[in-house]
């Protein structure tokens, strides 16, 4: 389907979202008023870009005619010199036109949770967890991002098994969810005295921060345990069973939480945890569903998939999503990813117009 037919489509539902609008009963509804109100507002931002590159298409092939026919040397190059100006704005509608086509994700304006576990590569493994919390850290920082910590397992030569943490701040997660899936390093570890380069992996899970409204939890499906919290935190860890476990027990999902001093701290963070694992299966499933008909080349859920390696001593990082190489992973190390996350969201914006265009 040409983008022409999938406007016409729009313009269709605009108007009959505005009929909708006009129909009294709808005012005895407000969710539903609310729901038709955005509806209309989308959509009258596309179907007016669609009015003024129709109009402006439609000057540009007057004036071809009046080109092509070259009757009048005067009007000929008048038509000339407006079609030079006109083109360029044809050209600023598509590309506008096309982005706003795109369906937005729902869940880009929320916060996240980040996951991150050692993989294979023992020791090895468990450091470059740490590197990678690095990392997003500092990325955080520069776009001015709270960072939360929210659970932590420490391994015995530094690093960590596991590391769960928070990020708060504008359009979290509509940057950091191209980060789920298995991350790969290639380094000489510092225990290694053969020089010999080693393989290892961590896996990245990030869950958009659900609220109670995206997911209902029974308190009586709940099991809650406290225990004496474990590692860096102060003195204060080892003295009170502050720490949190919650296990959902309908789906044996389990979550801990252990960095605040209180543990109704504890529990409310923990509750959040809980609730974004919980409405992040609910939302696998429908990618799966989504997925048979249509295989996107970028996925931001599958956690088992390789996205990603890190090659240090070639200072290269390799995005095996997209093919793309890059010669400064010391920079990225300290937090410059825009140059990869736009390039990730890029593609993903390209699959989604693509499927917009085949479904018609």
């Amino acid at each position: 389907m040409d983008i022409e037919a999938k406007l016409e489509q729009v313009r269709e539902r605009f108007e009959e979202v505005t009929a909708a609008m006009s129909d009294p009963a709808v005012y005895d509804d407000p969710d539903r008023y609310t729901e038709l109100t955005k509806e209309h507002s989308d959509l009258k931002v596309l179907v007016e870009l669609y009015d003024e590159w129709k109009d402006i298409r439609n000057r540009i092939e007057g004036n071809e005619e009046l080109i092509e026919d070259g009757e009048d040397a005067e009007i000929t190059a008048m038509a000339r010199e407006e079609n030079e100006e006109l083109k360029p704005r044809v050209e600023e509608l598509e590309e506008d036109i096309k982005f706003k086509l795109i369906p937005k994700d729902p869940d880009d304006s929320k916060n996240v949770i980040v996951e991150l576990r050692a993989g294979t590569g023992g020791d090895e493994a468990a450091i470059f967890v740490g590197d990678l919390f690095d990392m997003y850290r500092r990325y955080s920082d520069q776009l001015g991002w709270s960072l939360n910590l929210l659970s932590l397992n420490e391994s015995n030569k530094g690093g960590y098994k596991e590391l769960t943490f928070g990020l708060e701040g504008k359009e979290v997660y509509g940057k950091m969810k191209y980060e789920s899936g298995v991350h790969r390093v290639q380094r000489v570890p510092e225990t290694e005295t053969q020089g010999r380069v080693h393989t290892s992996a961590a896996t990245v899970a990030v869950l958009p921060e659900a609220e109670e409204v995206d997911i209902e939890v029974n308190t009586a499906d709940l099991r809650i345990d406290t225990f004496r919290a474990s590692g860096a935190g102060g003195q204060h860890v080892n003295k009170t069973d502050s720490a949190i476990r919650i296990t959902h027990e309908p789906t044996g999902v389990v979550v801990e939480c252990q960095q605040e001093r209180s543990q109704h701290q504890n529990k409310e963070k923990a509750m959040k945890m809980l609730r974004s694992k919980l409405y992040e299966q609910e939302e696998e499933k429908l990618r799966k569903e989504r997925d048979k008909e249509r295989k996107s080349q970028i996925s931001t859920g599958d956690r088992s998939a390789k996205i990603r390696t890190y090659n240090f001593p070639q200072s290269r990082l390799t995005d095996h999503r997209i093919n793309l190489t890059l010669y400064n992973l010391e920079s990225i190390m300290k937090g410059d990813l825009d140059e990869v996350i736009e390039a990730l969201r890029v593609q993903d914006n390209l699959d989604k117009l693509n499927a917009v265009m085949e479904e018609g």
